[in-house]
């Protein structure tokens, strides 16, 4: 799943190649969306709240601002076509948005989730809920902090990927954080130097937003696979102590559980039987070997 700071070089590359541009023709293939219209409107421009992308379009003439708000999920994108290029034909079935600029060019949103279409001053309506995102201009560390904190027997990979806490971290970062702070996925949040965590925390997403080549490198070394210091690393072993790098799979439709990757020896903790709900999860031990701690029948887990 993208991301913050996917969405947020997402927007960013958007900005440029939209921004200043009328909608000469608009086109929503959703149900709820299907007879709404932002053409003759100008593209202001693109924010950003953890996930969630934001599109502002200026007002018309008998409407206020207005913002498009979408969530790419774990298949989402977007395509800006040069005038005559067609999307190939598999990939025509999943467009969601159609928006034709002012110069000709094409702009389709695939496999979009979450779309709505709001006036700009109500943008709170569908992102209000979140909590402060590091790559943002009203970022609240102080807030972040109290916010994971308000529920100190959550798991560490739980907090962080709960987006009313802090907006932005994904499956990768609760990932690669926990095992940076030296802790396993699991451990309760209120168990580490909080503060110290979104500290690091922000300074590595800014980084991976906005540095050339820093794009979710957690490691300082952008080989492939050598970029991460557990994700996918079952069968490479842990960077630090060469031992085994365990694994276990997704619970399938909840957020607060996702694949997860740690070492049992750099990170001392609970197991995933900790998991918030699950009394029993399969494990799965690197090729270099290892024990699981507990296993059930549950099916592996997508990436």
């Amino acid at each position: 799943m993208p991301e913050g700071d996917s969405v947020w070089k997402l927007a960013r590359r958007l900005d440029r190649q939209l921004t200043g541009h009328t909608i000469a023709r608009s086109d929503f293939r959703t149900p709820r969306l299907a007879t709404r219209d932002v053409s003759g409107r100008e593209v202001l421009g693109h924010d950003t709240h953890g996930k969630h992308l934001l599109t502002r379009f200026s007002a018309a003439a008998d409407s206020p601002p207005a913002t498009l708000h979408s969530h790419l999920k774990m298949d989402g994108s977007w395509s800006t076509l040069a005038p005559g290029k067609r999307l190939p034909a598999r990939v025509q079935p999943h467009v969601r948005l159609l928006l034709t600029l002012d110069d000709d060019r094409v702009v389709h949103g695939i496999r979009l989730h979450d779309l709505d279409l709001v006036p700009t001053d109500r943008e709170a309506d569908l992102v209000g809920h979140l909590g402060p995102d590091p790559l943002r201009d009203d970022w609240d560390p102080a807030e972040a902090v109290r916010r994971l904190g308000e529920d100190p027997t959550q798991p560490f990979v739980s907090a962080l990927l709960d987006q009313r806490r802090v907006a932005g971290f994904g499956n990768l970062w609760a990932n690669e954080l926990a095992f940076l702070t030296g802790v396993s996925p699991w451990t309760p949040i209120g168990e580490v130097d909080v503060e110290r965590l979104v500290e690091r925390g922000a300074t590595m997403l800014r980084h991976s937003a906005t540095v050339e080549g820093a794009y979710q490198v957690t490691t300082g070394s952008p080989v492939r696979g050598d970029d991460h210091w557990v994700t996918g690393r079952q069968r490479h072993g842990c960077r630090r102590c060469r031992g085994p790098i365990s694994v276990t799979a997704e619970v399938p439709g909840d957020a607060a559980n996702r694949r997860t990757w740690w070492c049992p020896a750099c990170q001392p903790g609970p197991g995933p039987e900790a998991r918030v709900g699950q009394p029993g999860v399969r494990v799965r031990p690197g090729a270099a070997g290892g024990r699981p701690r507990r296993s059930s029948r549950s099916s592996r887990g997508r990436r």
